[in-house]
């Protein structure tokens, strides 16, 4: 039977999730929709009854753990350890003291421009002095999780681009395909894809990336923006040395890695970085810079350099 794209859109993790596969049945795509389903289940926070729910409300005990969870805790600290802490899922005590406790699925962001406006001086962020997420237990021979007391842990966009890359490697072998999680896609196949990076002030396309396989990902501060009851403007991304939403003097990273887990952490923390730190981070593959006045700043992969075939001597 000849391959047909079958394309399938569903919510999960608080976002919209696209599937895009050249296969014979739309049966890949329909197990794609399982898998996140499965995931979302058991890794949100903003229901008490899931597995990450139950894992931060024993904080200092040691938790059994599904498969599931221990994955992606394990994602979550691969991050922080990748990140030097920039990407730290121990933040999230700080994120809910900051307006962001219950799910924002659904409601509009406030104006991005008029935040950006209103924002305090622009300053990278940095990893927080006393790095708790080191002292996270994991033991996947005993499948069991401790978290040190008082400590409560948001997986958020990594687990975005972990289920990104678990439903990828589930597809059959040959299978063209682009799976899209909020800003984290992971795509593969024979035939290069075109990666479309909108503006985060519109939906306006400001460039296109060429990518065979692996990961891209935006992270941004623009879907998930708020107006507190104070009249400050507070979003998602916290600076783990301040506790407080980071303003960088950027609003939107893209960035290209080889499966969309790296690609997500790489954006994250190039965005929490500043300018100078994310075109340091990004210089290895490529990936664009949106600044908060507006600019777009293209940061071109290394050009590849093709040498002639040695002559036998």
């Amino acid at each position: 039977m000849p391959a047909t794209e079958h394309i399938h859109r569903f919510r999960a993790f608080g976002t919209d999730v696209g599937v895009l596969v050249h296969a014979a049945t739309p049966l890949d795509a329909l197990r794609v929709h399982a898998l996140f389903q499965s995931m979302h289940r058991a890794l949100t926070r903003f229901d008490g009854g899931s597995e990450l729910s139950a894992l931060n409300a024993r904080a200092g005990e040691e938790v059994t753990a599904s498969a599931t969870l221990l994955r992606a805790v394990e994602a979550a600290l691969w991050a922080a350890r990748a990140s030097d802490g920039l990407v730290d899922a121990t933040v999230l005590d700080a994120l809910e003291h900051a307006g962001y406790a219950g799910s924002r699925d659904g409601a509009s962001p406030a104006s991005l421009v008029d935040a950006i406006a209103a924002a305090p001086a622009r300053r990278p962020a940095a990893p927080r002095p006393c790095a708790r997420w080191r002292d996270i237990a994991l033991d996947p021979s005993m499948r069991t999780i401790r978290l040190p007391p008082g400590v409560h842990i948001d997986l958020g966009g990594s687990a975005k681009g972990l289920a990104a890359d678990l439903a990828a490697a589930s597809l059959p072998a040959g299978v063209r395909y682009a799976i899209s999680c909020g800003g984290d896609l992971a795509v593969g196949g024979e035939r290069p894809w075109d990666v479309a990076v909108r503006s985060a002030r519109s939906e306006a396309e400001v460039h296109r990336l060429r990518v065979r396989s692996g990961g891209v990902a935006t992270s941004g501060i623009g879907a998930r923006i708020w107006q507190g009851e104070d009249g400050h403007y507070a979003h998602h991304v916290i600076d783990p040395a301040t506790g407080r939403p980071a303003w960088t003097g950027l609003v939107a990273v893209t960035a290209v890695a080889g499966d969309a887990l790296e690609a997500e952490v790489l954006a994250k923390a190039a965005l929490l970085s500043g300018p100078l730190g994310a075109r340091r981070l990004l210089r290895r593959r490529g990936g664009v810079l949106q600044h908060d006045d507006g600019r777009v700043e293209i940061v071109a992969a290394p050009a590849v350099v093709r040498l002639p075939n040695p002559v036998a001597a």
